[in-house]
């Protein structure tokens, strides 16, 4: 069994033998499953692994670095470049050998006092935290569109019941249709009125029944399962909750405190501001110990051990202001940092503002929207006693019924308009993660 059928089990709440039972799944469930196993997660979830090989790269200058080679070579030589008269040999020089040797050698490097080493590891370090905060912040965004997905299928679902209700009314005024005109008290219109809308309808609810298979596939996408999954949505649109006075200040303090963004923000420019310290301690003298131990000689048989250590001081002097300009680089892009920063924060803050402000909208259109339900039910109610008792048309009851119908679609929509608010509010606030 695959990773993604291991967790979707998790979320079944039948055994977990039963496989073909379908999965639960609730908007808090599937944010959180998108969380875990969306390609976007999953992918900012590589990058903080690559960062975190960075850490290593940058951490190699401060460890030891060990050597061995084997070296068989022969070598010619102009007596004359000694820079001495040797005796027996020509004093314009001669060419002598080739002198064959045999070097068996280990070396071995170790940084003693290293502070830009040591400062690009803190660096990267910085950049590991800064791309942890990436990646919680793309995971809310996966976890958004799955959030988003999610009420697009309750209100699929929602769509799809208002069609079989208003199938179910175009059924029933057919058949007093047909009923008055077989006792000779209706006309044989409003059997073809009733048929008519019968038909429409039908075709509508066959839309209704496209839109919400269509939204699921969406939704297994967006939440990270097989798309063969059977899935048994758990929430309901009509569960608007209670009226509530939200705090925007505190709303907004909530999400400059818990957003991700806003702390991979604020440890990207923690990470770019050691680096430019990094570069910086270059211009200070590095320290480290040179050493190698080999054996040489001109066959294997005569090898003589011998060694070389030392201590070595680097000075840096001129590099051709190419540090300077490191400096410069990274200084340029901390500035730009601090104003995406400043303009994120303006961006939450709106956010915020603007979710509480459509929570509270939508909360109002949702009680219209059952006041205008109510009405268009009372309406339709009338409209067919008057119809089955003979004493008016079923023109009247159409046209109700349509009304009842548009009623029902705006009651869906507004009651979606709500749910979507809910997650919007807490995707500025970066709570998403505990939304029910």
């Amino acid at each position: 069994m695959n990773r993604h059928w291991i967790i979707a089990a998790s979320l079944v709440a039948a055994p977990a033998a039963a496989q073909t039972a379908p999965l639960r799944l609730g908007l808090g469930d599937a944010v959180r499953s998108a969380i875990e196993h969306s390609a976007v997660a999953e992918i900012a979830r590589l990058r903080v692994d690559e960062s975190r090989a960075r850490v290593n790269q940058a951490r190699s200058a401060l460890l030891p670095n060990l050597s061995a080679d084997v070296l068989q070579s022969g070598r010619t030589f102009n007596t004359a470049t000694f820079g001495l008269a040797l005796p027996g040999f020509d004093p314009n020089g001669q060419v002598e050998g080739p002198v064959n040797t045999l070097d068996v050698r280990g070396r071995i490097g170790q940084s003693i006092f290293d502070q830009g080493a040591r400062l690009r590891v803190q660096a990267a370090r910085a950049a590991v935290t800064a791309s942890d905060a990436e990646a919680r912040a793309a995971a809310e965004q996966a976890a958004t569109a799955a959030g988003v997905a999610y009420v697009r299928a309750l209100r699929a679902e929602g769509q799809l019941r208002s069609r079989i209700a208003d199938s179910s009314l175009s059924s029933e005024l057919l058949g007093i249709a047909r009923d008055l005109l077989e006792s000779g008290v209706g006309i044989a219109l409003d059997v073809t009125r009733a048929q008519s809308q019968l038909a429409g309808v039908r075709a509508q609810l066959i839309a209704a029944r496209n839109d919400r298979s269509r939204a699921r596939l969406e939704l297994l996408r967006a939440i990270g399962v097989p798309l063969d999954t059977p899935i048994e949505l758990t929430d309901t649109l009509a569960a608007t909750a209670p009226d509530s006075a939200l705090d925007e200040q505190q709303a907004v303090d909530v999400a400059l405190r818990e957003r991700a963004d806003v702390r991979a923000a604020r440890e990207q420019m923690n990470a770019i501001h050691t680096q430019i310290q990094a570069i910086r301690a270059e211009r200070l003298p590095t320290l480290g110990l040179v050493a190698d131990n080999g054996l040489i000689g001109k066959t294997p048989a005569h090898l003589l051990s011998t060694y070389t250590w030392g201590v070595q001081l680097s000075v840096p002097l001129f590099d051709g202001a190419r540090r300077q300009s490191r400096i410069a680089e990274e200084s340029a892009v901390e500035r730009e940092l601090v104003v995406r920063e400043r303009d994120l924060r303006n961006q939450v803050t709106v956010e915020v503002r603007g979710a509480v402000l459509d929570i509270a909208s939508a909360r109002e259109q949702v009680e219209a929207a059952r006041e205008r339900v109510r009405l268009a039910e009372q309406e339709v109610s009338q409209a067919r006693e008057r119809f089955a008792a003979g004493v008016a048309g079923n023109a009247d009851v159409i046209s109700a019924s349509l009304s009842l119908s548009g009623a029902r679609t705006a009651l869906v929509d507004s009651e979606a308009l709500f749910e979507s608010a809910r997650v919007a509010l807490a995707r500025a606030q970066g709570t998403l993660t505990t939304i029910r």
